[in-house]
């Protein structure tokens, strides 16, 4: 897995995060550094993580435990196929001591036009990829305040199965919103989302996503939820 990171035009860096080797980091002014980039895998043993990213904690790490684990009663099985459209009811967790149950529906896989990442001044690093937006909601159904969490850990399906490259934005970027949770996300309130999705070329489309947050990864031994 990859991910590619940046601010939007607002707030200037762009970041480059490439699976097993190094993280880029450039400004506007063409200057670049390079540094060392963590590892990791949500789903299949090593990808980078930006330091933005939301902290997930795997089972039994922080110890902290979401409202339901996987698979308990009206909650979505590890590795569990749904239809776009259709909503998988899913223990969260966001950080150390944060965590309730979520009703979470992609809705639309929509595609957009190359010329969508100018603004983001990626350059040759997109060069040829076609970005799509992973739509989608959340909806609060336990019983915390998921007040500025972030839900995350949605990424592009390509025809054969395998991940989409994503693109993590700090800042606005209009085409594809993707919020923190407002305060007084409680039970009942809903949000809409947004991942951004890079098919490789216009011959491959990005077809659906997945969810890999806890507990559908492989640290906790499950496998992502799908939508195609």
């Amino acid at each position: 897995m990859s991910t590619i990171s940046m601010r939007g035009t607002t707030l200037g860096a762009v970041a480059l995060a490439v699976a097993g080797t190094l993280a880029l980091t450039g400004c506007k002014n063409g200057n670049e550094e390079v540094a060392p980039a963590p590892t990791g895998s949500a789903s299949g043993g090593a990808s980078t993580a930006p330091s933005e990213a939301p902290a997930s904690p795997s089972a039994g790490g922080s110890g902290y435990s979401s409202e339901a684990p996987s698979g308990a009663a009206g909650t979505a099985k590890s590795g569990q196929a749904f239809k776009l459209g259709e909503t998988a009811t899913v223990p969260f967790d966001y950080g150390s001591n944060k965590g309730g149950t979520i009703a979470l529906t992609v809705t639309t896989v929509e595609q957009g036009n190359p010329a969508d990442l100018d603004s983001l001044n990626l350059g040759d690093k997109v060069k040829g990829m076609i970005p799509y937006y992973v739509r989608y909601t959340v909806k609060n159904v336990g019983t915390t305040d998921l007040s500025y969490s972030s839900v995350g850990h949605i990424k592009g399906l390509l025809p054969d199965g395998s991940e989409a490259q994503g693109v993590s934005v700090i800042g606005k970027f209009e085409k594809c919103k993707d919020d923190s949770l407002p305060k007084g996300f409680t039970n009942g309130q809903t949000q809409a989302g947004c991942a951004i999705a890079l098919a490789p070329s216009a011959q491959t489309k990005v077809v659906g996503a997945q969810y890999w947050g806890n507990p559908y990864n492989n640290l906790s031994n499950g496998k992502p939820l799908t939508w195609k």
